[in-house]
C-alpha cells in the first residue's frame, strides 16, 4: 500500500510540473505574440525620432553654416546648401537681410562669400527679386568659391537714396585708360570654385563698374566654374556683360545681352571649349562678342548681333582653334574682326550695313573664311578687308558681296 501511494505521489508531482510547464509555455507564447503585435508600432516610433534628430542635427548643421561678420559686413556660408529664407531665419537681422514684401523681394545690405563645397540657391521657391544695396560708397559682392545657383528671379542693385537702380556713368575704358567709376554690385566666381554657377530664365542688370585693369569688379565674371550654364537670362547695364578668365565648359545661350557699359561678352585670357549660342547681342557700348588673349576652342553660332559701337564679333590676341557660324550681324563699325589670331573657321555669317565686312589683320595667319554673305558695305572694298598680307596667310573662298544696289559681286 506504501510503494502504490508513493507513486501516486510522484505522478501527482509530475503532473503538476507539466501544468507548470504548460503554463510557462501559455505565458511565453502570449508574451512573443504580444510583442509582435507592437514591435511595428516600436518600429515607427525608433524610426520617428532617428529622422527627426537627423534632421534637427542637419538643420543645426546648416545653421551654423550660416554666420555674419559685422566687421566687413559679409555673410559666409561655409558648408552644406542654403537659400535666403534659411539666411534670414538665422540672422533674423533685417539691417542685414530684409524680405521686403510677401512675393519675394529681398534687400540685401551685405556681401555674400560662398566658401568651397557650400551652394547659394536664389530661385522662384521663395524670391522674385533680390536687390543688393548700392548706396554709391561701397560695392557689395557675391564672390563664390563654392556654387550658385540663380534660376527665374530678377537680381540687380538698388540705390536706396534714389530709390532706383544703381548707375556707374562714369566708368570708363579706352585702351590702356581707365576711370574709375561709382561703386555697384558685382558677382566673381573665383578660381578655386568647386562647383557651377548657373543663372537661367533672370534677369541680372546693373552691376559692375570700372575698377582698373585686374580689379575684377566688371558685373558678371568668371575665373572659375567651369562647366557653368547661363541660359535664357536678360543681362543689360552692367558695367561689363559678361568676362570670363580660364574657364572651359561653358555655354551661354538663349540669352538677351544689351545696353551694357562695355562689352556684351568677353571670354578672355585662356578661356576654352565654351559655346555662345543663339544670343541677341546689341546696343553695348564696345564689341558685342569678342574673345581675346589665348582663347581656344570657342564655337560663336546663331546669334544675332547688332548697333553695337565697335565691332560685332571680334577674334582677338591669339585666339584659336575657334568657330564664328550662321550669325546675324549688323549696323556695326566692324562686322566680323580676325585680329592676331590664328586657325579659325568663320562660315554661313550674314553681314549687313556695317563700316566693313570681314576685317582681317596682317598678323592673322591659316584662317579659313568662306560661304558668308556680305550686304551693303557703303565702300565695297571693305566688304572683305584685308591688310598687308592677310590674303596671302589665309584662306578665303565662295564669299559674296551684295552692294547697295543689289548687285552681286
Amino acid at each position: 500500500m506504501s510503494s502504490y501511494n508513493n507513486a501516486k505521489a510522484v505522478a501527482a508531482t509530475l503532473l503538476g510540473r507539466r501544468k507548470l510547464q504548460l503554463l510557462i509555455v501559455i505565458i511565453i507564447v502570449i508574451i512573443i505574440c504580444q510583442w509582435i503585435s507592437v514591435i511595428p508600432f516600436l518600429q515607427g516610433t525608433l524610426s520617428s525620432y532617428i529622422q527627426n534628430v537627423n534632421a534637427q542635427q542637419q538643420y543645426t548643421e546648416s545653421d551654423s553654416c550660416i554666420t555674419y561678420d559685422p566687421a566687413d559686413n559679409t555673410i559666409r556660408i561655409s558648408c552644406g546648401h542654403a537659400d535666403l529664407t534659411r539666411i534670414s531665419n538665422q540672422l533674423k537681422d533685417p539691417d542685414v537681410l530684409h524680405k521686403e514684401t510677401t512675393n519675394g523681394v529681398w534687400l540685401l545690405n551685405a556681401g555674400i562669400v560662398i566658401e568651397q563645397g557650400a551652394t547659394l540657391y536664389i530661385n522662384s521657391t521663395d524670391t522674385s527679386w533680390l536687390k543688393i544695396n548700392a548706396d554709391g560708397e561701397t560695392a557689395y559682392p557675391i564672390l563664390v568659391s563654392g556654387s550658385l545657383t540663380i534660376d527665374s528671379v530678377k537680381v540687380t542693385s538698388w540705390n536706396p537714396n534714389t530709390n532706383d537702380y544703381a548707375l556707374s556713368d562714369d566708368s570708363d575704358r579706352n585702351g590702356a585708360d581707365t576711370q574709375i567709376g561709382t561703386p555697384r554690385p558685382y558677382i566673381r566666381i573665383e578660381a578655386e570654385a568647386t562647383g557651377t554657377t548657373d543663372i537661367t530664365n533672370s534677369e541680372l542688370a546693373y552691376f559692375g563698374y570700372e575698377a582698373g585693369y585686374g580689379a575684377g569688379r566688371t558685373g558678371l565674371r568668371y575665373e572659375g566654374g567651369d562647366g557653368s550654364i547661363i541660359r535664357g537670362n536678360n543681362i543689360h547695364n552692367m558695367w561689363f556683360g559678361l568676362y570670363s578668365k580660364g574657364v572651359g565648359g561653358m555655354i551661354i545661350e538663349d540669352n538677351h545681352i544689351h545696353h551694357n557699359g562695355h562689352y556684351g561678352l568677353d571670354p578672355h585670357t585662356g578661356t576654352h571649349d565654351m559655346i555662345i549660342r543663339n544670343n541677341t547681342v546689341h546696343d553695348n557700348g564696345s564689341t558685342g562678342i569678342i574673345c581675346s588673349l589665348d582663347c581656344y576652342n570657342i564655337t560663336i553660332e546663331g546669334n544675332k548681333v547688332y548697333n553695337n559701337t565697335k565691332s560685332g564679333i571680334m577674334f582677338s590676341r591669339n585666339m584659336f582653334d575657334s568657330i564664328a557660324r550662321n550669325n546675324v550681324v549688323s549696323n556695326e563699325g566692324n562686322g566680323i574682326v580676325i585680329s592676331e589670331s590664328r586657325n579659325n573657321e568663320v562660315y554661313n555669317n550674314i553681314i549687313s550695313d556695317s563700316g566693313s565686312g570681314i576685317d582681317i589683320d596682317e598678323d592673322s595667319l591659316e584662317n579659313v573664311v568662306y560661304n558668308n554673305t556680305i550686304i551693303n558695305i557703303t565702300d565695297p572694298s571693305e566688304a572683305l578687308h584685308l591688310r598687308d598680307g592677310a590674303s596671302e596667310q589665309n584662306t578665303l573662298h565662295s564669299n559674296t558681296l551684295i552692294t547697295i544696289n543689289g548687285e552681286s559681286e
